[in-house]
Order: C-alpha cells, then sequence, then structure tokens
C-alpha cells in the first residue's frame, strides 16, 4: 500500500515518539478487551467445558476424563478462560490494527477496514467450526479407538482440553489465509499469477502445516489438508479481486496527485 499525499502530511506531524505512543495505547485496548472477555468467560467456564466435552461423549462413551492434579480444574477453567477472551477479543485487535494502519492509507483504502475486520471473524470462526465438527470428532474417533478392550480409555483433561484447544485455534488461524492474501496483493508484495505459479510449493507447505496442527497419521493429515488447498484456490481469487480493486484506485489517486 502506498501512502496518500495527505495521509503522508499527516505522518510527518507526528513524531516517532508519537507513534509508539499510539501503538501503545492501541496494545493496552487491545489487551484490556482480553482481561475483560477472559474475565467473562471464568465466570460462565463450566459451559465452555462441556462444549470441549461433547465430541469425546458421543464418539466415545466408554472414554473417561480424570482430573489428575488437585488444581487441575482450576488451571483448566483459567486455561479456556484465556483462550475464550482472545478468540472473543479479535475484532477489537483486528480494529486497533486497522486504526494504528489506517492514517497512512489512501482514503480508498480506508474503506476496506470494516470489511477486513469482519472478514478475520468471520474466517477465523469458520475455522473452528470446520475443525470442532469435522476435524476434532474424526481425530478423537480414529485415535481413541487405536488399542484393545483390556486398555481402559482413560484421558487427562488438561491433555484432552490442549489438544481441542489447540486443533481449533490453529484452525482459525489457518483459516485467515484469504485474508493474508487480500492484504499482501494491495501491499503490492504477491499476485494472483505469482500465487498460480508457485502451488506446488504451496501443496508442500499445506501438508506441512496439515501435519503440524492434526493427530500423527496421514489420514488425519489429509483431512485438514483438502480445505487447506481449496482454501489457496480462493485466496487466488481474492487476490484477483484485490488487484481489480487497486487498479482503479490507483488510477484515481495519480490523477488527484
Amino acid at each position: 500500500m502506498k501512502l496518500g499525499k495527505g495521509s503522508v502530511n499527516d505522518m510527518a506531524e507526528m513524531g516517532f515518539l508519537d507513534h509508539l505512543e499510539e501503538l501503545r495505547w492501541r496494545l493496552l485496548k487491545a489487551l484490556f478487551s482480553i482481561l475483560i472477555f477472559t474475565f467473562m468467560a471464568f465466570m460462565i467456564s463450566d459451559i465452555f467445558i462441556q462444549f470441549l466435552l461433547r465430541p469425546a461423549r458421543l464418539l466415545q462413551p466408554d472414554m473417561k476424563i480424570q482430573v489428575l492434579k488437585v488444581q487441575g480444574m482450576l488451571m483448566l477453567k483459567f486455561s479456556i478462560a484465556l483462550v475464550i477472551g482472545i478468540v472473543f477479543s479479535i475484532p477489537v485487535i483486528a480494529y486497533q490494527f486497522w486504526a494504528f494502519v489506517a492514517p497512512g492509507l489512501y482514503p480508498s483504502e480506508k474503506r476496506w477496514g470494516p470489511w477486513l475486520v469482519i472478514s478475520v471473524t468471520s474466517f477465523f470462526l469458520t475455522g473452528v467450526t470446520f475443525a470442532y465438527f469435522v476435524l476434532i470428532p474424526f481425530a478423537i474417533k480414529f485415535l481413541v479407538g487405536i488399542g484393545t478392550t483390556e486398555v481402559e480409555k482413560n484421558i487427562s483433561i488438561d491433555y484432552y482440553a490442549k489438544f481441542v484447544l489447540q486443533l481449533l485455534v490453529a484452525s482459525g488461524v489457518i483459516f485467515q489465509m484469504p485474508v493474508v492474501a487480500f492484504i499482501l496483493t494491495k501491499m503490492g508484495l504477491v499476485t494472483p499469477k505469482f500465487l498460480r505459479k508457485s502451488w506446488r510449493y504451496a501443496v508442500i507447505i499445506i501438508l506441512i502445516f496439515a501435519a503440524l496442527i492434526t493427530p500423527p497419521d496421514p489420514v488425519s493429515m489429509i483431512m485438514m489438508g483438502i480445505p487447506l488447498f481449496l482454501l489457496y484456490e480462493f485466496s487466488i481469487l481474492v487476490s484477483k479481486i484485490a488487484m481489480k480493486k487497486a487498479e482503479p484506485d490507483s488510477n484515481s489517486n495519480a490523477s488527484e496527485s
């Protein structure tokens, strides 16, 4: 993204320390939002614990979730509340980031701010939904199903919650691929042609990511890899849209200057 003439003048009026001060306040506002939502989530953490346990109860009714530490449930509630606090603060974090960089953008570029905030939140929730209803049930059924009847299926609630939360958050983050493609295209760092030519490398990177966030088996990796590859194809389409929108914007900005 290039800076507009008026934006350059506005930024010139702000010194380096002024930018740091503004960044500090933006970070504090995001942190305050996380603390507020974390506190609220901790108050109703039992609901979120039931939400996490639901796939295990439906798929493996004979599996027992156990607490192995005296402070296990308390630490579990803190961990879940913190993750929920961060997730619920995503719109606030995205807005604070956008508000910090917006003064350096053209007026035509600033109108994408609300859509980016909505897109970041929507794609994250889409990734979480996919993980909860598709990836996690399959992983639990496959992994816990391995074994014999002589071995009891007793799982620590700490490890179980960490496993489920890791898949939920990782899937939500990876589903930001179209948003990243849009931003990088607007900044002129990538083009749809470059993304199309790099599909072979993209497949390798996607499989590596899928292997990192899924259980260590090829079936789960493929199940996560397929939607990621579809997301990559969708990111190319998003990049084309961003490129088409950038062309008239640059022409109008050039005429204004």
